[in-house]
């Protein structure tokens, strides 16, 4: 378990993977009531989860308390938006944040933590995407340091729905990765 500025955090185990749903879900119908069309609760299984336990990491975030307050996935390689890269990155997937029991910075904390992982790798960058409809995360994103570098125009969904995403990345070569 890593303790970051009053989080704990760990590693996602198989028996994490319905907390794992629960916490997209909430996520999902939070995202629907503010009208902000990205995820939908239903769209992540247990199945997903434990596929990208395997492949990739997936981190769960907690409160001093023990309370869970989001998780994020971390992976090595993310072809279908980004192509086949060298192995310069690692993208972050999914930082869901549990509006009720996180506390303020929670989601920024999650992010630097993805970061400092990535940059222990010896990779430079930390890359993610946002749906283009979604100004708010994109500045989001933008106030944690990240830039645009493209656009991925035709990303299908699950349910086969054609969307846009905004590419961005941050360098990591001045983070400190104590």
């Amino acid at each position: 378990m890593i303790i970051d500025d009053g989080i704990l955090f760990r590693q996602a185990e198989e028996k994490d993977a319905g907390l794992l749903v629960r916490l997209y879900d909430q996520a999902a119908r939070w995202m629907q009531k503010h009208g902000i069309e990205q995820w939908k609760p239903g769209d992540k299984d247990a199945a997903h989860f434990r596929s990208k336990m395997r492949e990739g990491e997936v981190w769960i975030a907690a409160d001093a308390d023990g309370h869970v307050c989001g998780a994020y996935e971390l992976w090595w390689s993310d072809e279908e938006a980004w192509g086949v890269q060298p192995p310069v990155a690692g993208y972050v997937h999914r930082l869901m944040v549990a509006r009720e029991a996180a506390p303020a910075g929670a989601g920024r904390r999650m992010l630097e933590h993805a970061e400092r992982r990535i940059a222990r790798t010896g990779r430079e960058r930390a890359r993610l995407d946002c749906v283009s409809t979604n100004p708010r995360l994109l500045a989001y994103y933008r106030g944690a340091g990240y830039r645009v570098v493209g656009e991925f125009p035709h990303k299908e969904g699950k349910d086969g729905r054609i969307y846009g995403v905004i590419l961005l990345e941050k360098r990591l070569d001045r983070l400190s990765v104590a």
